[in-house]
């Protein structure tokens, strides 16, 4: 396989990428073809569809050993499960799956046809393998059970700008990185109150957690 686009995201390392797409619609993205794939034939009827699956690849996992049991950040990291039972990115093959909202299709001069999509749990320059539209009435099961991930309490925090972050960052770009920092973006193992440094489109970020609050210290441009 080789990828056929490469998406465009504010998240220039993983570091608080929303742990499952559809979480955070207020982040936008957007797909750009590679010039093979460029046929504006080959997206019609795209359009009539208000979600897209999207198969992509896990780029900085893909020369790393897969493991046959793996610790989710849901159950604190101190539990194992089966790679086969969760989301991990460490896999036999390093390929990602997700679900997202499409809203709408650009169709540029130089660059072809654009996906503009929202809720996106990529990084920067992930390579996309292939785009399939999301049927309502076959892949959603309202009654499906969720294994392990069933009766976890998921917990939002408050996010508090500090008095010299406030109106640096555009409105759109404030409440997604607010819907970012809520899920608490620190790997499972890390409970404490450092100041943390996230990058998030052409900012650096700096938070912290004090007594189930977030914090952000500083926002500067990169």
């Amino acid at each position: 396989m080789k990828p056929i686009a490469y998406i465009h995201t504010d998240f220039p390392t993983k570091f608080g990428i929303p742990r499952q797409s559809g979480i955070v619609e207020e982040l936008k993205a957007y797909i750009v073809f590679e010039e093979e794939y460029r046929d504006r034939e080959a997206f019609r009827g795209l359009d009539e569809f208000s979600h897209i699956w999207i198969i992509w690849e896990f780029s900085q996992n893909k020369d790393k050993k897969w493991s046959p049991t793996v610790r989710p950040p849901k159950l604190g990291g101190n539990v194992r499960k089966g790679v086969f039972a969760t989301r991990s990115p460490f896999r036999p093959n390093p390929v990602g799956l997700s679900c997202v909202k499409l809203e709408n299709i650009e169709y540029n001069k130089s660059k072809g046809p654009i996906l503009h999509i929202s809720g996106a749990d990529l990084m920067n320059n992930t390579p996309i393998y292939d785009i399939k539209p999301y049927l309502a009435y076959v892949d959603s099961k309202p009654d499906a059970t969720g294994g392990f991930t069933d009766g976890i309490i998921h917990k939002e925090y408050d996010v508090i700008f500090e008095n010299e972050c406030n109106g640096i960052l555009p409105l759109e770009k404030e409440i997604a990185l607010i819907k970012v920092l809520k899920q608490d973006p620190r790997p499972s193992y890390q409970d404490d109150n450092r100041v943390y440094g996230m990058e998030f489109g052409k900012w650096e970020i700096g938070f912290t957690i004090l007594e189930e609050k977030i914090y952000i210290k500083r926002i500067e441009e990169k």
